[in-house]
């Protein structure tokens, strides 16, 4: 084939095709990214007795292991996108020390602080657990928990009682949950502005702001969102051109989905609308239906309708059809703008601002939402099974003793055996059916009860 019977906007528009899907997989990484965390264990307790010369009845002097760090996601408004986590996908925190002699209390974990960019939705899912929880951030320094770190094991003075002087247990620190994070990048704009490719969405956010977006003659030119600032009535507003829609873009055609959640955000959207195409109308009716079928709330955005290209003569010659045409559809306010001359976009603009503060007087202050950490309770009342012939007793507090203690010792284990006997344990193991002669077993321990 010889590439001289091609011209050069045919072949701009192969390459583009060519190469726009590899550009979707990496903007769909910078804008959306899964991640797991493990929040820090907590330390281990101390065994440990005061010994000191002419210091008669020292007693227990175990420390208790410190709290481990958990994992924090913080917005931070000096951040635009998500590649730190392409790079690395499991993060740890700091685990907590264990205690020492003098109760001495281990050294907490630091807690590991994630920073994602302003307006990134954060859905997460502890291990074990069947709910999501999602949390919307969307200003500067807010922050949420998603990974709680272990609690510190207990030293041997907290076992010490009238009948145990001499306790030589103490608990391992508790595990640090473990976490399955999803980020999605949203931008955070006032003003969004849709339409098919080619429309001049570029040129109008250049012509409106400082924002210097690529801008060329044939479809995808722009392969990610661009945000400009543009300055009206001695104020400012946040304006993002939005890529590319085409049919069938809420199922993925296109840029699909990955860029119209961007437009989630924005408080008004202008409609900017080709006014060469046969159909100004119809095109605007098409983007209306894949809006609306991606989320139906889009459609009760205020939306400026603007027609462009009204420097070319043909356009410039219908625009009476035009505002005809949109009128008998119910559409009486339609904007005619060149965005290449600037003609008619200072007007623009000051209608946006205007629908802007209108939507932001109309708004109902919702009160801060506090994201609240969900603290599962551990200390349970013992869960009791049968294995065989012996019966499992599932209890945390006791596992967490066992493991931190040395049952080899014949003394720790008559120790652990008398912890057993209390009443609210003897009541459970009666109660499922443990009589004495009966095995019973806790972690690696294992008794004639």
């Amino acid at each position: 084939m010889v590439i001289e019977s091609y011209d050069i906007i045919t072949i701009k528009i192969y390459i583009s095709f060519k190469i726009y899907k590899i550009i979707r997989i990496l903007v769909d990484m910078l804008d959306k990214v899964s991640i797991c965390g493990i929040a820090g264990n907590g330390g281990n307790g101390a065994v440990s007795f005061h010994h000191e010369k002419f210091v008669p009845l020292g007693g227990p002097d175990g420390g208790d292991g410190g709290k481990g760090g958990s994992i924090i996601i913080k917005a931070d408004a000096d951040i635009n996108n998500l590649n730190y986590y392409l790079r690395r996908r499991l993060f740890k925190a700091e685990k907590g020390a264990n205690g020492g002699s003098n109760k001495k209390t281990g050294k907490c974990g630091e807690d590991l602080i994630l920073k994602v960019p302003v307006g990134t939705v954060v859905t997460y899912q502890k291990a074990g657990e069947e709910e999501e929880s999602v949390v919307d951030i969307t200003k500067n320094g807010q922050e949420v928990i998603v990974a709680n770190g272990g609690k510190g094991g207990l030293g041997n003075p907290h076992f010490s009682s009238s009948t145990n002087q001499t306790p030589r247990l103490a608990q391992t620190g508790e595990e640090g949950e473990e976490v399955y994070i999803d980020l999605e990048m949203h931008l955070i704009a006032d003003v969004g502005i849709i339409g098919y490719p080619n429309a001049g969405k570029s040129s109008l956010l250049a012509s409106s702001s400082a924002a210097n977006p690529k801008i060329a003659n044939y479809p995808f030119t722009t392969l990610e969102p661009m945000l400009g600032v543009v300055d009206c009535k001695n104020q400012v507003f946040v304006m993002a051109e939005i890529p590319g829609l085409i049919k069938d873009a809420h199922v993925g055609k296109g840029l699909g989905f990955d860029f119209l959640r961007h437009i989630v955000r924005t408080r008004v959207l202008i409609h900017l609308i080709d006014g060469n195409t046969e159909d100004p109308l119809e095109s605007m009716i098409a983007v209306n239906n894949e809006l609306y079928m991606y989320d139906a709330d889009l459609m009760k955005k205020s939306q400026i309708i603007a027609i462009n290209k009204i420097d070319i003569p043909e356009v410039k010659e219908r625009e009476g059809e035009i505002r005809s045409s949109f009128l008998q559809a119910g559409y009486e306010n339609v904007c005619f703008i060149s965005a290449l001359t600037g003609e008619g976009v200072n007007e623009l603009m000051e209608k946006a601002f205007d629908l802007i503060r209108e939507s932001k007087l109309s708004e109902e202050k919702p009160a801060e939402e506090i994201p609240v950490l969900k603290v599962v309770n551990r200390n349970t009342e013992p869960v009791i099974e049968k294995d065989g012939d012996v019966f499992v007793v599932t209890y945390p507090f006791l596992e967490r003793m066992i493991y931190g203690s040395d049952i080899t010792n014949p003394e720790v284990k008559r120790q652990i055996i008398s912890v057993m006997t209390r009443p609210r344990i003897t009541k459970q193991l009666t109660k499922a059916g443990v009589e004495p002669g009966c095995r019973v077993r806790v972690g690696d321990f294992e008794w004639e009860w």
